[in-house]
C-alpha cells in the first residue's frame, strides 16, 4: 500500500457532523494514573492511536496487565508501588513526547537502571529540561549528548521533595515532576508557567494531596507523597487537537457548516478558539457538561465569508501551542497581515514546526517573515494554488502531515504528501473522515 497520498481537488461547502476519536493527552495520562491504581481502571473511547498504544505497551513492561476489547479497555493497577522492573529493561516511547517524559516521572524511584528509547523525531527532542529537575530528586540520568534520547535512568530508593521553577510552559516537565512527587518525601512544591492541566486536574478528581495556587501567569502548585490512588473509569472525551483540522477545513470553506459532537474544551486547550473568532470565525458550544473537572461539549463552527487578519497575544501561545501550523493556513487566507511572536515552543515538537510552517507557506505562494520564533504571514483572501506540491521528509510530523492535507482541499493545486502513515501517532482514522465530508459536499 502506497505511503503517498495525491490530491488535487479542493473541497466543496459541506454541512456535515463529525466523531472524534478520544483525546489524546488525556488517554495517555488516563493509562499511567491507571497503572498506579489500586484495582481495575476501565476506559471508554480511549484514543488507539501509536502513542497511546505505546504507552499501554511501556506498563506492561513495568508488569502491569492490559485487556482490550472492542471500545473499552481495563487496566489492573498493583498500586503505587506494584511495578516490578525487571534489569536491563527498555521502554519505548516511539514518536511520543507526552509518554517519554512523563514516565519519568513514574520511575523516579526505580530500582534498576531502565533504558528509554523513541524513534527519529523523539530522539531529536529536549530530554535535559526533565532530567534536570528529576536528578534533584535523586534520580540519575545518562543522556546522549547529555540531552537527547536514548537515556538511562537510575532511580533513587528515598526520592526527596523539590522545588522546581518550570519556565517554558511544558505540560510535560510539569506533569512529569508531579508523579515524581508522588514518591517523594515531604511537599514538592512546582511554580509551573501557564499551561495544559489535565494531570492537576484527575490528581484533583482522585483527591490525591495536590493544591494548586493560580496567579495571572504562574500557577503554584504542591504535591505531597501518595500512598494509595483509587481505581479511575474514565469515558474519554473528543481530541481538540485532532478537532482543529477539521475546525480550520471548515472556516477555510465558505458557506460550510461542520458540528463535532463532545469534545474536550479545557480552557487550558482551547486557545485555537480564540484566535479563529478573533479572525471572525463563528463557533458555538450547545450541551456543555463538566466531567471529572474537564469541560466537554458540542461545537458548531460555519465557515466565514471573509478572515481577518491578527496580531495573537502571546497569551494565547501555550493553550494553541499544538494547533499553529493549522492556524497559520487561517492567516494565509486571511485579509492582511498575522503575526505570531514567542513561539519558540513550537520548535521543540515532533519536528521543527517553525520552519517547517514557513517551508509550507512559501511553496504555496505566500509571503511570510519568520525569526527563530516569530511569523508574520501576508495573508491572501483570494489565494487559488496551480501548481504541484511535494511534501516530504519531515520527521514523520502528523500535524505537517495533516496541515499539508487541509492546505490541499482548502486551497487548490496538485499535492504529493508522503508518509501518510504517520497520522497513527494520533489519529488514525483522518482521511476517512475527510473522506466523509469530501462526499458530502
Amino acid at each position: 500500500m502506497s505511503k503517498i497520498i495525491r490530491l488535487k481537488n479542493r473541497i466543496k461547502t459541506f454541512n456535515n457532523e463529525i466523531y472524534i476519536p478520544g483525546d489524546k493527552s488525556l488517554s495517555i495520562r488516563w493509562v499511567l494514573f491507571s497503572s498506579l491504581a489500586n484495582g481495575v481502571s476501565t476506559a471508554k473511547n480511549l484514543l488507539m492511536s501509536e502513542d497511546v498504544l505505546a504507552a499501554i505497551e511501556a506498563i506492561k513492561c513495568l508488569g502491569i496487565k492490559v485487556i482490550i476489547k472492542k471500545n473499552i479497555c481495563k487496566i489492573y493497577g498493583n498500586g503505587i508501588n506494584g511495578f516490578k522492573y525487571k534489569r536491563n529493561l527498555i521502554i519505548d516511547a516511539k514518536n511520543s513526547g507526552t509518554l517519554g517524559r512523563l514516565i519519568l516521572g513514574l520511575l523516579v524511584n526505580s530500582p534498576y537502571s531502565i533504558k528509554l528509547i523513541g524513534d527519529e523525531s523523539l530522539s531529536k527532542r529536549d530530554f535535559k529540561r526533565i532530567s534536570d529537575p528529576l536528578s534533584k530528586f535523586g534520580a540519575k540520568f545518562k543522556l546522549k549528548k547529555n540531552k537527547f534520547l536514548p537515556l538511562r535512568i537510575n532511580g533513587t530508593s528515598k526520592p526527596h521533595a523539590i522545588k522546581y521553577f518550570e519556565k517554558k510552559g511544558s505540560a510535560q516537565c510539569k506533569s512529569s515532576v508531579i508523579f515524581a512527587g508522588m514518591r517523594a518525601d515531604g511537599k514538592t512544591k512546582i511554580k509551573a508557567k501557564k499551561s495544559r492541566n489535565h494531570t492537576e486536574l484527575l490528581c484533583k478528581h482522585l483527591k490525591l494531596p495536590i493544591t494548586i495556587n493560580k496567579k495571572k501567569n504562574y500557577d503554584l502548585i504542591e504535591i505531597n507523597k501518595v500512598n494509595k490512588i483509587k481505581t479511575l473509569n474514565y469515558n474519554i472525551p473528543s481530541d481538540i487537537s485532532s478537532s482543529a483540522f477539521f475546525i480550520v477545513l471548515t472556516a477555510l470553506s465558505k458557506n460550510s457548516k461542520l458540528i463535532i459532537k463532545n469534545i474536550n474544551i479545557n480552557p487550558s486547550r482551547i486557545g485555537i478558539l480564540k484566535i479563529l473568532r478573533k479572525m471572525g470565525v463563528q463557533i458555538q458550544f450547545k450541551n456543555k457538561k463538566i466531567y471529572k473537572g474537564e469541560i466537554r461539549t458540542d461545537m458548531k463552527i460555519f465557515g466565514p465569508k471573509s478572515l481577518k487578519a491578527i496580531n495573537c497575544p502571546s497569551e494565547l501561545n501555550s493553550s494553541a501551542i499544538d494547533e499553529f501550523l493549522v492556524i497559520f493556513l487561517v492567516a494565509a487566507k486571511a485579509n492582511g497581515v498575522s503575526t505570531f511572536k514567542n513561539l519558540e515552543e513550537l520548535n521543540q515538537k515532533e519536528s521543527p514546526r517553525l520552519k517547517w510552517a514557513e517551508k509550507i507557506l512559501s511553496k504555496m505562494g505566500i509571503k511570510t517573515i519568520v525569526t527563530q520564533n516569530s511569523i508574520k504571514i501576508f495573508g491572501n483572501p483570494d489565494l487559488k494554488i496551480n501548481r504541484k506540491i511535494t511534501i516530504k521528509k519531515y520527521l514523520k510530523d502528523h500535524r505537517i502531515f495533516m496541515t499539508s492535507v487541509i492546505a490541499a482541499l482548502s486551497f487548490g493545486g496538485e499535492w504529493i504528501i508522503h508518509d501518510k502513515d504517520s497520522v497513527k501517532t494520533s489519529l488514525p482514522n483522518f482521511l476517512k473522515i475527510i473522506n466523509q465530508l469530501k462526499n458530502n459536499d
